[in-house]
Formats: structure tokens, sequence, C-alpha cells
């Protein structure tokens, strides 16, 4: 855990650095995001949950990247994190989903209005990426930059079996949110 900790911030500093000084005031930066995974089947809903969202916006060039550690989902059920995590997910092979891409809709910094806003990209999980195009909210903070999003997967597009829960068969379709606030990269 801590080496792919440490691999995520030397990856995070390497991009401010490629960012160049001019961006850095307007690069916001968190590893304390949440996110869920929603899975669904008939008369039964369960999360995967974790507070480990890592997210970058470089509001000068308009570009977005938010990964999680798989391994920190928690649905509140030991024996189903297992399996979630060396059965369905396979943690240890692929422990990182992303999502990176570019900001396609405007947004005021200087508004404190909670602002639509729209990022096209890639979302990549199990090694497998899908162009997508992500809808939520955007909002400036007297802390940082908040957002808000939500989006669906299927299952199969990222190679995973449906699991089953007793009689149910899990549904295809995954529902990810995600709400993080994002702080100003400070150089020193």
């Amino acid at each position: 855990m801590i080496v792919k900790k440490l691999a995520f911030f030397f990856v995070l500093t390497s991009c401010l650095v490629l960012c160049g000084k001019s961006a850095i005031s307007q690069t916001f930066v968190a590893t304390d995001g949440y996110v869920e995974f929603i899975s669904t089947a008939p008369l039964l809903e369960f999360k995967g949950t974790s507070n480990n969202l890592a997210g970058l916006i470089n509001l000068e060039a308009g570009e977005v990247d938010f990964y999680v550690d798989l391994a920190s989902l928690d649905t509140g059920n030991r024996r189903r994190d297992r399996d979630m995590r060396q059965v369905y997910l396979e943690t240890d092979k692929y422990p990182f989903a992303e999502f990176k891409g570019r900001l396609t809709s405007d947004f005021d910094p200087g508004s404190e209005d909670e602002q639509p806003a729209t990022v096209e990209g890639d979302f990549t999980m199990r090694e497998i990426t899908r162009k997508m195009t992500v809808s939520g909210t955007i909002q400036a903070t007297d802390e940082g930059i908040r957002v808000r999003a939500g989006w669906e997967i299927l299952l199969k597009d990222f190679d995973i079996d449906r699991p089953s829960v007793l009689f149910y068969e899990l549904s295809d379709v995954q529902t990810i949110n995600i709400d993080i606030l994002l702080r100003p990269h400070d150089e020193n």
C-alpha cells in the first residue's frame, strides 16, 4: 500500500512539474476524495466505497485525472470484499481504476455557484480503456474546487464476470459516483 501511494505521489509530482510554473496556481490536487461503486440485483443493493480517491485538475490546460486503488474499496462485508478484490477485480494484478480526460464545459472559478461540468476522456480498469463523457458539477469554494460526478459502466466492458448473491445475479450496469475537494497545489 505504501509503495502504491509513493508511486502516486511520484506520478502526481512529475505531472505538476511538467505543467510548468505558470500552471501551478491553476492546479488543484487531492488524495482523500470519496468514490462509490454501486451494484444492484433484484431487491438488493450494495456499495463499495473508498475515501482514497486521488485527483488532479489543471484549469489552465483543462485536464483532469482521477484514480482510486481498488483494494481500498469497502462494502462492509469482509467476505464480499475479499471476493470482489480477488475474484472479480483481481486487485493484485489490476490495482487501479482511473478516469483521465479534458474538461469540455466552461468553468468560472470566480463564481461560488455550483456549475454543470462535462468531461470527455478515458476510463481504465483492469488495463481496459473505454472512452466516456461524464457529467457532474464543479464549484469553487474557499478551500479549493469541489467536484461531484456520476456515470455508469458495464462489467462486461472491463472483462469482469457478473457476481451472484444467493439466487440473484448482479446487474451488469455499475454506477460510479465521486465527491472530491481538490485544493490548490502549492509548489513550496
